[in-house]
């Protein structure tokens, strides 16, 4: 396949997707899939047969992120499975985060946040992601593939739920976006990030709803509307973008 996305030879394109099992990673599964597109899906639970996708059980890695050993293992795991699509991996959609909370659902800030707590949530929202663009690098040239990672709006501004080590962590993901589409380009493989902002999941925090009345759109963003903007990253339509954050989030950011 060429970087423009054209179909590859045997009419199938393939996704790995992390944090797959809900929200917006679930959405994701089912608009890939339903465009034809083989999806093996990695998250840190074992297959779910709430899931209702073809090829779910038999393409579901399950990978603890926040374990570097885990993640090699489960690297090597996806090279393998790509065997049978020519080792061509046609786009890696870096989904998967963490921003953890206090023993009564408070915010962790720069003054609260154990440091323990920081590296681990570096290491699932900030390290996996370019360790699995590493890893998978010759599957994703051989495509001329895309990347996507997943960002905030936390990344960009301070939240009033998402805690100090996620947002920094999004932050710093943003960038690697940039440095990745630079390395990443000559080689024909696109490197964007989507920054969703407040997205209707079962994870949001107790007060969201207040949020909307200060949203130009006045209400929530919906997964499958991310879906798609992800969708359009990893097809032909968008074959001249690269290096961007798209921003999605009914005008928070304005």
């Amino acid at each position: 396949m060429t970087a423009t996305g054209e179909t590859p030879d045997n009419g199938r394109k393939t996704i790995v997707l992390t944090g797959a099992s809900r929200g917006i990673g679930h959405a994701t599964v089912k608009r890939f899939s339903a465009a034809g597109w083989r999806v093996i899906t990695c998250s840190r639970h074992a297959f779910s047969d709430k899931c209702p996708w073809p090829s779910g059980p038999e393409d579901h890695i399950q990978v603890d992120l926040s374990d570097p050993e885990n993640l090699g293992v489960a690297v090597a795991e996806m090279r393998k499975r790509l065997e049978t699509e020519g080792s061509r991996l046609h786009a890696l959609v870096n989904n998967a985060g963490i921003s953890p909370k206090g023993e009564n659902g408070e915010r962790f800030n720069s003054l609260t946040t154990p440091m323990h707590a920081w590296r681990h949530v570096f290491q699932v929202n900030f390290f996996a992601p370019i360790m699995l663009a590493r890893g998978l690098f010759n599957e994703l040239n051989a495509a001329g593939g895309s990347v996507v990672n997943v960002t905030s709006i936390a990344g960009m501004r301070v939240h009033p739920f998402a805690g100090t080590a996620y947002a920094t962590s999004k932050a710093a993901l943003a960038a690697l976006t940039r440095e990745m589409a630079a390395d990443f380009g000559p080689h024909g493989i696109r490197v964007n990030a989507i920054a969703p902002g407040e997205i209707e999941t079962s994870i949001l925090s107790p007060g969201t709803e207040k949020l909307v009345d200060g949203l130009p759109l006045r209400r929530l963003g919906r997964p499958d509307e991310v879906a798609e903007t992800i969708f359009f990253l990893c097809s032909s339509p968008s074959s001249y973008v690269t290096g961007s954050e798209i921003h999605i989030n009914g005008g928070q950011h304005v």
